[in-house]
């Protein structure tokens, strides 16, 4: 019998129909929509095999509420980059970052809500003198994405424009020093990616 913190088991059967075994219920995936907004944990399980297939599901949630008028939250932009980062180097990467990045946004989320609660019934002069956190939001969102772009730079084929050394090819081309600044630039990486849980940390 499952403990009471274990995650409720959502069994997927093969005509799509999902059942909650928590309430002995069948449930849509606007259900399973509520239950992560309510931050209810649960996986969900093919009913045949008993394999894990919560991150496809939870993909296909985000696929759905993606598709609703008005609801839509992720940009071309940012859509176009995840999917240039499938197959690359830095896809290893990635997932970190974005997780992470979540993290920092959610508990300056909280910090946010609590600030509006406090203005309730507050002059519009006492409110403008209240500090938003969204201002510190956005900046340690920029220092998240500024530590990325550099962790990305240290695995670029290709040196920055107007760095191209001088040296020989002979030197270039030599075993050792390769090796040494690879090996370099992977401790950098895991010191940038170290830095930035600290600073998410931090701020909890």
């Amino acid at each position: 019998m499952a403990a009471k913190d274990d995650p409720v088991v959502i069994k997927k059967y093969a005509n799509r129909r999902l059942y909650n075994t928590g309430t002995s219920t069948y449930v849509t995936l606007e259900d399973l929509a509520e239950m992560v907004k309510r931050n209810e944990e649960f996986v969900v399980q093919d009913a045949k095999s008993g394999d894990d297939i919560t991150h496809p599901v939870l993909t296909q949630i985000i696929f759905e509420l993606e598709n609703k008028d008005g609801q839509n939250m992720l940009p071309i932009p940012f859509l176009r980059q995840l999917i240039a980062f499938y197959g690359d180097q830095m896809q290893a990467v990635v997932p970190t970052f974005l997780e992470q990045s979540m993290i920092a946004f959610s508990k300056e989320q909280e910090r946010f809500r609590e600030q509006m609660k406090s203005m309730i019934g507050k002059t519009p002069l006492d409110i403008i003198k209240v500090p938003l956190p969204i201002k510190a939001l956005e900046e340690q969102t920029k220092r998240n994405i500024e530590m990325f772009q550099n962790a990305m730079r240290l695995f670029s084929p290709f040196p920055p424009s107007g760095a191209v050394s001088a040296a020989p090819a002979k030197e270039l081309t030599a075993e050792k020093p390769v090796s040494t600044e690879k090996s370099d630039d992977l401790q950098l990486l895991k010191e940038q990616i170290a830095a930035m849980q600290r600073k998410i940390e931090s701020m909890g």
